[in-house]
């Protein structure tokens, strides 16, 4: 057959991609169409975690995409009705970001624009972004029912966006509340607890004269909005404050503290007291709640001091700090000050100091108790991943690494109710009006619905939803709930797969409003992947410089290698170590299992597709055959059990060492295998797809399906049949056999033979004789020797015993090589290595990767001076 020599990815991938595409068969109800699965068959679903409308396809990105489309691949060659589907993110806070900045290099504001037309800008942003971002995801091989696309703001997903806010609202699990909120003055709007990420940086401890006792805080500044002293009820220095109101005087302001005791203060912070601001710390504002205590903001939204801070009033936050300790030290309340390791808290998306303070906002109340369901939102997300569903089995999610359930559980323990309002323009408007009145006016009248009231005189909210509430919604409202076809065809999905980062922005959030709104689990099974590091085990970052990007890898490499290098050695839950070398690799891979199909296909002398069983006539067919079976009940046992790792590197070994290395070397030598090599190759192709679809859809093209009909692609072949795993007793006599062969390499290797040089050899064996003079052709081939059987009586001394499972015995006359100035380079080479595993400074400096890495080539080293020595 006349097939390339050489597999060149970027020749054939876009190609492929677009056969795929153009056949419809990513969509399960066109294979039904086609008669090519059943209407009863089982389904298997995953929605595609929707990548930000930002965004540029990212190493995570990858690496989603490869174990979403394994699964689903494999599963559409099991006959499910497999469905993928695709969407995208309308990301408010990131890609409104986005486009200010564009806009401000045109030296214009939003606000210039006004609303509306700054939507419309953003809007066509999202529309080209949207089509880069399609492009990039079929780059990988993704399988994606393309026809079923989502958008979060499609105006079906938006249609159940609002029904979930009126229904949350109406039973009282949505409110309007004026609590502490994470606010970002850059973004000017507020963030969830888990979009708040932490900065160390060198700070100042103020110990500052508070009336009767002394007082330690890094905010000195916050200290004019206190409105109480706290101290831990076992500290006996302060017992004799409890319950009493200070006056404090700062001498250019006073305040009104209320003393209260409480277990949550560390005695051993500062001087055990603490000033509580309610206005601008989380724990201060549970305390004003608990203790009544009054609630004085002393910082607003733009960062800068209120009213309520006096002559400081107007000034940004670090200026008051200054001016406020410089007041304190010349009226001698300042004691002193002491530097401090602290963690500040930082917005996500342009990592800007937080400012904790209270505002008015929307919330979901997540320990309220539900009537109809006697559960908090908090219960029934627990409750899902512990027992299941009102205790039902067949209603638990499992966690994949099981692990990550303690870190879910604590999250939802600790979780406090959920700021979903934002004072952003892009994204789902808030459904909520009021009667003639601004928003933030506590007594304006309210009307929250699915549309607006059709009375004049309403105003709509102009806050819109965080990003996580149309992102907890999407499996149910990407498959038309509650009414729709797919929604009771495909929901609750099978699985999802993301990486174990967004377990909280996301994973737990689908899990509350699933089980919420739907009364149905979200999935079944939420497998996580690790992030994606450099080889020094650091994460990937621009500012790092240590970034890849996975587009120039599939440029570069193919999409195939790519897929493998985020695969193999890897198990759930745990980063992924990647670098250029490694994709680099597998991609030798993907040109071996080119190279091991054209030469099989070459060999044929019928080429056809079977489902027969082929008949084994030699020792080494039925060793082939018997490994072939293992290793489809193996892969399909380990992808069943989501071990895609072990699944794949079951495969590896096949195709590299025992299909390439020994039985296709033995075709050479026995011939007429062209059954055995031809139902093989082509069920070999099938088992492998999953994980490397272009390249062994490719090989079937140009062999089972040289006419390109859609209806025999490869994609939608049917999985080999799994037969029972058995142990073939023939199969020991060519392990021996192996053992034998190896042995023999091994000889000559060690004493400078040729590996093509013919060696004469005696070998003698009680129990295999009969076996190895059966299979001298191979012996004598695979291992270049010339064998003379000895009998028992020809043993002399000089024979060399090889010591193994298996007894046989073998002379070899062989003129010793001279390996002194081998043994000479292998002294020096572990010197240098030792003496720098001693030099300090060395060891300090390096990264412990490149340490253990030195340390491992001290080893290799040794042990090959070792065997040098041993066989001279």
């Amino acid at each position: 057959m006349d097939i390339p020599k050489a597999y060149e990815a970027k020749n054939y991938e876009n190609e492929i991609y677009a056969r795929w595409e153009k056949s419809g068969y990513f969509n399960p109800d066109v294979l039904i169409e086609n008669g090519l699965i059943k209407s009863t068959a089982p389904v298997f679903t995953i929605v595609l975690p929707p990548p930000n409308v930002t965004g540029q396809l990212h190493l995570g990105h990858a690496a989603m995409l490869a174990y979403e489309d394994l699964m689903i691949r494999y599963h559409r060659l099991q006959g499910y009705q497999a469905l993928w589907l695709p969407g995208t993110d309308h990301a408010a806070i990131a890609t409104q970001t986005k486009v200010e900045k564009i806009i401000a290099s045109e030296g214009k504001k939003k606000e210039d624009l006004g609303r509306e037309k700054f939507l419309e800008i953003v809007r066509d942003y999202v529309d080209k972004s949207k089509a880069t971002i399609r492009n990039q995801i079929r780059k990988m091989g993704s399988s994606l029912d393309w026809s079923r696309e989502k958008y979060t703001l499609d105006k079906d997903v938006s249609q159940t966006v609002y029904q979930v806010f009126k229904k949350m609202y109406d039973d009282g699990l949505i409110y309007r509340g004026n609590r502490i909120v994470n606010w970002c003055p850059r973004c000017q709007s507020t963030l969830a607890d888990d979009e708040v990420e932490y900065e160390q940086q060198q700070a100042n401890l103020y110990y500052i004269k508070y009336g009767p006792v002394v007082i330690a805080t890094t905010r000195p500044e916050t200290k004019l909005g206190d409105t109480g002293l706290a101290f831990n009820p076992n500290d006996k220095r302060y017992l004799h404050l409890l319950g009493k109101e200070l006056k404090i005087n700062f001498g250019v302001a006073n305040i009104k503290v209320k003393v209260f005791a409480d277990n949550e203060v560390d005695p051993e912070f500062g001087t055990g007291a603490i000033g509580v601001t309610p206005a601008h710390s989380q724990i201060d504002f549970a305390w004003a709640e608990k203790y009544k205590l009054p609630i004085i903001k002393v910082i607003d939204e733009k960062g800068k001091m209120t009213e309520a801070a006096g002559k400081y009033a107007g000034q940004d936050v670090l200026v008051c700090r200054e001016n406020f300790v410089a007041d304190l030290k010349q009226a001698g309340l300042l004691e002193k000050i002491e530097p401090i390791n602290n963690n500040i808290s930082i917005c996500y998306r342009c990592h800007t100091a937080i400012e904790p303070l209270t505002s008015r906002q929307w919330f979901i109340d997540v320990n309220k108790k539900i009537s109809r369901l006697d559960k908090s939102l908090k219960e029934l997300a627990i409750e899902a991943v512990q027992t299941g569903l009102g205790g039902k089995s067949d209603k638990k999610i499992e966690i994949i690494p099981e692990r990550f359930n303690k870190v879910y559980f604590h999250w939802l323990e600790n979780l406090r109710d959920w700021c979903i309002s934002r004072q952003i323009w892009w994204g789902h408007r808030i459904p909520v009006w009021y009667k003639n009145k601004k928003q933030k006016d506590e007594e304006a009248e309210i009307y929250v619905g699915i549309t607006p009231p059709q009375e004049a005189g309403w105003v709509q909210d102009e806050d819109t939803l965080d990003t996580w509430f149309s992102s907890a919604l999407w499996t149910f409202s990407t498959l038309g709930w509650p009414e729709g076809l797919d929604f009771k065809r495909f929901h609750p999905t099978q699985v999802l797969e993301t990486g174990y980062d967004i377990l909280f922005f996301w994973v737990a959030r689908m899990i509350i409003m699933t089980t919420y709104v739907t009364g149905q689990i979200p999935f079944e099974k939420v497998y996580l992947h690790g992030l994606v590091r450099d080889r020094q085990g650091q994460k990937m970052s621009k500012s790092l410089g240590n970034g890849i990007d996975p587009l120039d890898m599939i440029e570069k490499f193919g999409a195939d290698a790519l897929r493998l290098s985020m695969i193999i050695g890897v198990t759930p839950g745990n980063d992924l170590i990647l670098y250029e070398e490694k994709i680099a690799g597998y991609r030798n891979f993907v040109n071996k299992l080119w190279n091991i199909s054209r030469y099989i296909l070459m060999n044929l002398s019928e080429l056809k597709l079977t489902n027969q069983y082929p008949q084994a006539k030699t020792l080494a067919d039925e060793w082939i055959l018997s490994e072939f079976n293992n290793l489809i009940f193996q892969v399909t046992e380990d992808l069943n059990q989501y071990k895609f790792s072990q699944a794949i590197e079951a495969l590896y070994e096949f195709v590299w060492s025992k299909l390439a290395d020994w039985y296709l070397e033995i075709t050479k030598i026995e011939g007429n295998k062209s059954e055995i090599l031809n139902y093989i190759l082509q069920k070999l192709l099938i088992l492998i797809h999953p994980f490397i679809p272009f390249v062994s859809e490719e090989i079937w093209t140009q062999s089972y399906n040289r006419n390109k009909q859609d209806k025999l692609m490869l994609m939608i072949q049917r999985w080999p049949q799994v037969i029972e795993k058995k142990s073939n007793p023939k199969i020991k006599d060519f392990l021996v056999l192996q053992k034998l062969i190896i042995n023999l390499r091994s000889v000559k290797n060690e004493s400078g033979i040729a590996t093509k040089q013919s060696l004469p050899v005696d070998i003698y064996s009680k129990e295999f004789l009969s076996l190895f003079q059966q299979q001298q052709k191979i012996i004598e081939n695979l291992a270049r020797v010339k064998i003379n059987w000895l009998d028992k009586d020809s043993m002399t001394a000089n024979n060399k015993v090889i010591t193994s499972e298996y007894s046989f015995v073998f002379k070899v006359d062989i003129k010793v090589k001279d390996k002194s100035k081998e043994i000479d380079t292998l002294n020096k080479y572990i010197n240098g290595l030792e003496k720098k595993l001693k030099n300090k400074q060395f060891l300090s400096k390096a990264p412990s990767e490149v340490v253990t890495k030195e340390k491992e080539k001290l080893n290799e080293a040794k042990k090959k001076l070792a065997q040098i020595k041993k066989h001279p």
